[in-house]
């Protein structure tokens, strides 16, 4: 019996093993991009100052100014504190939404193609590109997370809700980054990408909860708000980084929107990135 047994036993190590070597292959892939545009980041830390201003004029001047209004915070939240969670999700979304520039550069410059003729599948490359955008919207984090410190913000230090917050701005990055790759693959051009770019943050940011509650919305902006995943963001931000804080929709409700919507941006962008040297 042991004889006739051994033998119907390889197929299925021989496909775990193909299956263990196509996953450690596409990791392989989907870092080796990642950390090539991380290279970026380290050559060039003056892009880590100047994007530390936009959060400290919102902090520093819109919060103290807005958080003089009544009706503005939320629950027992200061308006600063409840500000604070918005302007780290706003700082992860201007990082991402102009990351599809960096796409057509690559492609100006001759490095989409040596990407495409790479072994690594294209899903691999965009998700490599979402993870390199995560880096650079965590290091954004850090500052904005400093800041909120020192401006006295009601800080939640507890390990795991730091780590939901990476959790969360890593999904956030992936989205939007993704999202941006998809715009550039339909425009091709830096001067069509920057202005559909500028055009679609404010919208974004604005029809979101990131400065002010839900309930301070008209109707209709309400339920665009609902669409946008933006709002889910700024929500689970909220409950997992602020002592107090809490979720409207609740925190996996949150995670699947955000990673449902990120993959569905991702399979889209993996086919339409191939095209994109032509």
């Amino acid at each position: 019996m042991a004889r006739s047994d051994a033998p119907a036993m390889r197929p299925a190590s021989t496909a775990e093993a193909s299956f263990a070597r196509r996953a450690a292959d596409y990791a392989t892939g989907a870092y080796g991009v990642a950390a090539a545009e991380v290279q970026k980041l380290r050559h060039d830390p003056l892009e880590l100052v100047t994007r530390a201003l936009q959060p400290v004029l919102w902090l520093l001047l819109f919060g103290e100014v807005m958080a003089q209004v009544r009706g503005m915070s939320q629950g027992s939240l200061r308006y600063l504190d409840f500000l604070s969670a918005g302007i780290l999700a706003q700082s992860v979304l201007f990082v991402a939404i102009f990351y599809g520039i960096s796409a057509i550069w690559e492609r100006d410059l001759g490095v989409l193609q040596r990407y495409l003729v790479s072994p690594a599948p294209r899903s691999a490359i965009v998700i490599g590109k979402a993870l390199s955008a995560s880096v650079r919207a965590l290091s954004q984090a850090t500052i904005v997370y400093i800041l909120a410190l020192l401006l006295g913000v009601g800080i939640d230090l507890d390990p795991v809700n730091i780590a939901g917050v990476v959790i969360v701005i890593g999904l956030g990055s992936a989205l939007f980054s993704t999202f941006s790759l998809v715009i550039a693959c339909f425009v091709k051009t830096r001067e069509r990408f920057m202005g559909i770019g500028q055009v679609l943050t404010m919208p974004i940011f604005f029809a979101s909860n990131a400065i002010y509650p839900l309930a301070l919305m008209p109707a209709w902006l309400r339920a665009v708000s609902h669409l946008n995943p933006l709002t889910y963001e700024v929500d689970a931000l909220r409950a997992l980084m602020l002592t107090g804080g809490a979720s409207d929709y609740g925190v996996p409700l949150d995670l699947a929107v955000l990673a449902g919507v990120a993959a569905v941006l991702i399979a889209i962008a993996a086919r339409m990135y191939a095209r994109m040297g032509f």
